[in-house]
């Protein structure tokens, strides 16, 4: 299994069904109030729904991409915490940024990871995903929910997945591929090019990729 397609499972794609997971009724599903579901138990609720929809509408989502990124925006863009994933990509630079650079900075950002593995969704089967018993206090305002993806090879890859309790229910803000963080090679990656050209440029250039649908995709390195 390439890694772009691991990456997939892990940013995008984190809130697959899997075998293992707690077993919920499709109504409870959809009707629960996800702002009181545990970690876990949300990562689940999330996945039936995304499951579903995405069986359903599978071929279509094959002729149409832009489908694959309404069902996005659907049923797993209400647990992203997309401003605070951006808060840690920039770092130092969020703290310096207009209210305007970071909200750019955010929408081109989350549009991106859209291009970037949006359409490697539908690559994806639940049976390479499996998540690991939960091991966290829910109680706890961090957690993290285990997982291993399934290689062609058969060989199983760690994606961990890691979210934090607000006022609206728990949201997941990072994923950890073989021990690295995809929040910290996005930050390698635009702190370096920050630091050459400007924070205004490199939004600017993040926009303009969005828009033509060139976005470059990470180094994954850990910084």
């Amino acid at each position: 299994m390439k890694r772009r397609t691991i990456l997939c499972a892990g940013v995008v794609t984190a809130f697959l069904l899997t075998s293992g997971g707690p077993a919920f009724a499709a109504d409870d599903a959809a009707t629960g109030n996800a702002a009181q579901l545990g970690p876990y138990e949300l990562v689940t609720k999330v996945a039936q729904d995304t499951l579903k929809d995405l069986d359903a509408h599978r071929a279509e989502y094959q002729k149409n991409p832009t489908g694959v990124r309404e069902l996005v925006d659907k049923t797993m863009l209400p647990y992203f915490d997309t401003t605070y994933a951006a808060q840690l990509v920039l770092a130092k630079h969020w703290r310096t940024a207009t209210p305007e650079q970071r909200k750019r900075f955010v929408d081109a950002f989350y549009q991106s990871l859209l291009q970037n593995y949006g359409q490697a969704l539908l690559e994806f089967t639940p049976d390479r995903l499996k998540i690991l018993p939960f091991q966290g206090n829910p109680q706890d305002t961090t957690a993290t929910v285990r997982s291993e993806v399934r290689r062609d090879n058969g060989s199983r890859v760690p994606v961990n997945y890691a979210l934090r309790k607000t006022a609206d229910g728990w949201k997941a803000y990072d994923v950890q591929i073989e021990g690295v963080s995809y929040v910290k090679s996005y930050r390698t990656d635009f702190g370096a090019e920050i630091q050459q050209k400007g924070l205004e440029a490199v939004i600017k250039r993040l926009e303009a990729q969005v828009a033509s649908g060139t976005v470059a995709k990470p180094t994954a390195k850990q910084s």
